[in-house]
């Protein structure tokens, strides 16, 4: 297949539903050939590698759980195994959670950062060879919650701001060769409810948004100048200006 991605190798981390298989499926159309983690999403993911293959990419699906540094390890591996190369990753493999700041155990602070902070850096530096080598491309899926204050959502919104920061230290530690940039949706709907409602009536844009809306957001970032570096694109309809 000829496009933008053309014989280049994206990872994507929780590639197999979601917002992360709508990564995978909008690259996999300009090109790319694919590699998606999950955790327990199985099927999910054998779905989506073959959805990106019927495209006519190659495609795989790799076993990992995030916060452990040996999976990560194996998995960088077995991508270069697999593929021969990789010319970008997506840090896209996150968790969402909600509780009141004075019931927040230590436990639940500590789960939420190594998934969503320490994962990212770990995926990134056992990658970071190849991308280096290629003049690779990093984008980290941020949240609006990165910048805004959410007080039931404190340890998601401490660790998306800390995955900001990580980005630009990133940027500035891994130039010139590698360009490292984040995308910060705000409400992305994927099904209908009152909450949804509620934050459309909100949002300057008369909207929510959609998954291929994140998707076109990291297509610019893995297609675009590499020049533009440790920057951080919210996709939220206006929602933050708020």
């Amino acid at each position: 297949m000829n496009g933008l991605g053309s014989n280049r190798v994206v990872l994507i981390t929780g590639g197999a539903r979601r917002i992360g298989r709508a990564l995978a499926l909008d690259l996999a159309r300009i090109g790319y050939r694919v590699g998606i983690t999950y955790r327990k999403s199985k099927d999910d993911a054998l779905r989506t590698v073959s959805e990106c293959r019927s495209l006519g990419v190659d495609a795989e699906a790799f076993r990992m759980e995030i916060c452990s540094e040996a999976e990560i390890a194996a998995t960088a591996a077995a991508v270069l195994q697999q593929f021969g190369r990789v010319d970008a990753l997506v840090n896209n493999a996150a968790v969402f959670d909600s509780v009141a700041l004075e019931e927040m155990t230590a436990e639940r602070w500590d789960a939420t950062f190594a998934v969503n902070v320490r994962g990212p850096m770990l995926m990134t530096q056992a990658l970071l060879p190849q991308l280096r080598a290629g003049n690779g491309r990093v984008v980290h899926i941020g949240s609006l919650g990165g910048s805004r204050v959410w007080p039931t959502h404190a340890h998601y919104c401490s660790a998306k701001a800390a995955l900001e920061m990580l980005t630009r230290t990133m940027a500035r530690a891994y130039a010139p060769e590698v360009s490292v940039n984040c995308v910060a949706p705000g409400w992305i709907q994927m099904e209908e409810s009152e909450s949804a409602r509620s934050f459309a009536s909100r949002t300057p844009m008369c909207r929510n948004g959609s998954a291929e809306d994140v998707a076109a957001a990291v297509r610019f970032f893995l297609t675009g100048p590499a020049f533009i570096t440790g920057q951080v694109l919210a996709v939220d309809g206006g929602l933050g200006l708020i």
